[in-house]
């Protein structure tokens, strides 16, 4: 289909909106409570766009293209109309960027800085502290929370846990768990979808608070490791140390979906608590050993036992919070090597 948006002319696949037909040609319409995997839920008005012929703006995120179409994203009218949306959200609670966890990556931020906010026409309230830290891994911070619903649909239609809802109407209104308990009383499972599709700071993660900015960090791809799907991560990685862990939103099978263990489960990595050594245990009492002495004695170990028993009289767990290509070694080495196919992963547990 033949559109022209902002005067100038594309070329747009049938199906599209009006939102996902600007943004695949770089052109940007504030939105907040859009989300590609959520769908347009055309709840926070801010992607007020107009089109030629209709007298009444429409919300680009909901509003599919036709042929022949000619939209309009920054005219004085769909201008004022975004700032509005806007400057509602930046005065409906502490929207404090310099302090806050998703500053560089914030979604309200973005919209403020293309829209030019210097100055707001709505004076902000006044709002005392309001954080859930309840949860073992995400604060709740209500009053940066905008009330864009995206929390709500990710847990109830894109990994169905069925927990977060929107409580009250009016000014009141406000996230809740369960029957309006605190997160960390609810039937939460602490899988971070909503803090993967939060487009403010509202819900963050406990693990990365403090420990580095949008900016700072560098976004390394790479699989999870704990069981046999094989979703996408991305690391956060700051000074060669994984500060967070996302979902990768275009990565197959998991679309940005995570477990607990795949989005929480990595600070194990800097434990001190780890073995840096083998270990023989020796009458009881275990003592450090090289790593020759360590593997001549497994190695030893393991033919005796075949030789005596055969060798299904051996197996092996591999662990699943070592490397991928750890584990597809050791099964090379059970199977290949020592004839056995008693090998398992400890991903289940």
């Amino acid at each position: 289909m033949k559109v022209t948006i902002n005067g100038k002319r594309f070329e747009i696949p049938p199906g599209k909106t009006i939102l996902q037909a600007a943004q695949a040609n770089g052109i940007y319409i504030p939105t907040l409570c859009y989300h590609e995997k959520i769908g347009p839920l055309a709840k926070c008005r801010a992607c007020a766009v107009e089109i030629k012929g209709n007298p009444n703006l429409v919300t680009a995120c909901n509003t599919p293209v036709t042929d022949g179409m000619e939209i309009v994203t920054d005219s004085d009218r769909a201008v004022a109309a975004q700032r509005f949306v806007i400057d509602l959200a930046l005065s409906s609670g502490n929207h404090d960027c310099i302090i806050c966890e998703k500053s560089g990556a914030c979604e309200l931020q973005d919209a403020a800085y293309f829209l030019k906010f210097e100055d707001k026409d709505f004076k902000k309230g006044d709002y005392p502290p309001n954080i859930d830290d309840s949860s073992a891994f995400i604060r709740v911070d209500h009053n940066r929370c905008i009330l864009c619903g995206r929390c709500v649909e990710a847990c109830n239609h894109i990994v169905v846990n069925g927990v977060i809802q929107i409580i009250d109407r009016g000014f009141t209104s406000h996230i809740g768990f369960d029957n309006n308990i605190p997160m960390g009383e609810s039937s939460c499972v602490q899988c971070g979808e909503c803090t993967q599709v939060c487009p403010v700071g509202a819900l963050t993660s406990k693990k990365s608070i403090g420990k580095g900015r949008a900016w700072e960090v560098e976004k390394v791809r790479t699989t999870c490791p704990y069981c046999g799907v094989g979703c996408q991560l991305e690391l956060h990685v700051k000074n060669g140390m994984i500060v967070k862990v996302t979902g990768v939103e275009d990565g197959s099978p998991n679309k940005g979906r995570l477990c607990v263990k795949g989005r929480y489960g990595y600070d194990f990595i800097y434990s001190e608590d780890r073995l840096t050594v083998p270990l023989i245990k020796e009458k009881g009492t275990f003592r450090e050993a090289s790593w020759d002495e360590a593997l001549d004695l497994v190695a030893k170990k393991f033919k005796d036992i075949i030789k005596k028993h055969g060798p299904d009289a051996i197996a092996g767990v591999s662990c699943a919070r070592s490397t991928n290509e750890d584990s597809y070694q050791m099964q090379k080495l059970f199977r290949s090597v020592l004839k056995t196919n008693n090998i398992d992963h400890c991903a289940r547990t």
